[in-house]
């Protein structure tokens, strides 16, 4: 069945619903995948888990069309077109080069690869396939994260002088993958990344790609070398400052954004997950302006762009470009803050 959608000048427009295949029966993919794609149309024609009784559990309440043996049994089904990959962090490197080399285009969960030399073979992979690649910085494409760039862009708050983000969670039990160094866990890993690649965003307005200038945090206690926190320093070519406030280990949640300019400023509730929230803040003249932006769900934006990409061929701003630059500025925050890099996971045999 194709869906119908309306173009500008109001013709009965109908697309092919992408045949989407899941990696994994993770709770991160009921919001990220199954919701967005009941929201758009798409379909969920496969999925496969470690535990075939938990893909099993998952294909009948979210109405995924058939489980199978293995990830590469998903790779490999000709009906799947593209993959989603939400597997731990140290998973998706290599499953996401696996998936390209199966002709399969691919939305992967962030961080799209263990270190930026691992990202760096992701995007290769990608260029030799010709496929699409997209890494799931949702955020970017809900109103919320065009707001804000577009008051800085505008010059609604002058010249960028400070970023300062915060992105904080309570913290996970102890026995959860974002607690595994091998499968590269991690507060920066897990909800710090948004921070970094927020700033990265705004270097277009601050004269540049942002760059460490100093960093610190605290490892988790019983899981060595993982971070429970970082605080990260940045300085723009153009003389602005940023502050990333990152923790796995809060009281409670926190994703904050307050973009500072010579003459005003704009600040977002939550610009991470702004379906909870979805308030932004311009202040010029001494004058504060409450904005809403939308509570529709940035993971149905992102399903949408990607849909468009393929189908389209339309710009992806979360490519493998993107992804190799946001995760070099990650490894230079753990290099700051006096940890190791991620490690890898054993390729794929």
């Amino acid at each position: 069945m194709k869906v119908a959608l309306l173009t500008p000048t109001g013709e009965d427009h109908r697309v092919e619903p992408l045949r989407i295949g899941v990696l994994g029966a993770s709770r991160i993919a009921v919001n990220a995948i199954v919701a967005p794609a009941q929201l758009t149309g798409a379909r969920l024609v496969a999925v496969a888990a470690r535990d075939r009784g938990r893909a099993e559990t998952f294909a009948a309440d979210h109405g995924v069309e058939r489980v199978l043996g293995s990830y590469a049994e998903v790779l490999a089904d000709p009906e799947v077109e593209a993959i989603y990959n939400p597997l731990a962090n140290g998973l998706h490197g290599p499953w996401n080069v696996a998936a390209l080399a199966a002709g399969k285009h691919v939305l992967t969960e962030k961080p799209s690869a263990s270190d930026a030399g691992e990202a760096r073979e992701v995007r290769a992979a990608a260029e030799r396939a010709g496929l699409v690649f997209m890494e799931a910085f949702h955020y970017l494409y809900h109103p919320v994260a065009q707001r804000l760039l577009d008051v800085v862009g505008s010059g609604g708050i002058g010249e960028l002088r400070h970023v300062e983000v915060h992105m904080e969670i309570a913290p996970p039990p102890d026995g959860d993958p974002r607690w595994s160094l091998p499968l590269a866990g991690g507060g920066l890993m897990d909800v710090g990344c948004y921070g970094v690649h927020l700033h990265r965003m705004l270097g277009r307005f601050g004269g540049g790609a942002p760059r460490v200038t100093g960093a610190e945090g605290r490892e988790r206690a019983g899981h060595p070398g993982v971070d429970e926190w970082v605080r990260a320093e940045f300085a723009f070519p153009g003389g602005a400052t940023g502050v990333l406030h990152s923790s796995m280990a809060a009281d409670e949640l926190r994703m904050t954004a307050r973009i500072v300019g010579d003459t005003g400023e704009v600040r977002a509730a939550n610009f991470v997950l702004p379906h909870r929230d979805d308030r932004v803040w311009v202040t010029t003249g001494g004058v504060e302006r409450e904005e809403r932006a939308g509570l529709r769900p940035s993971y149905a934006y992102q399903l949408e762009a990607f849909a468009a990409a393929v189908r389209d061929g339309a710009p992806v701003p979360t490519d493998a470009d993107d992804a190799v630059a946001t995760a070099e500025l990650l490894d230079d925050c753990y290099r700051a803050a006096g940890f190791d890099l991620r490690p890898r996971t054993a390729p794929i045999a």
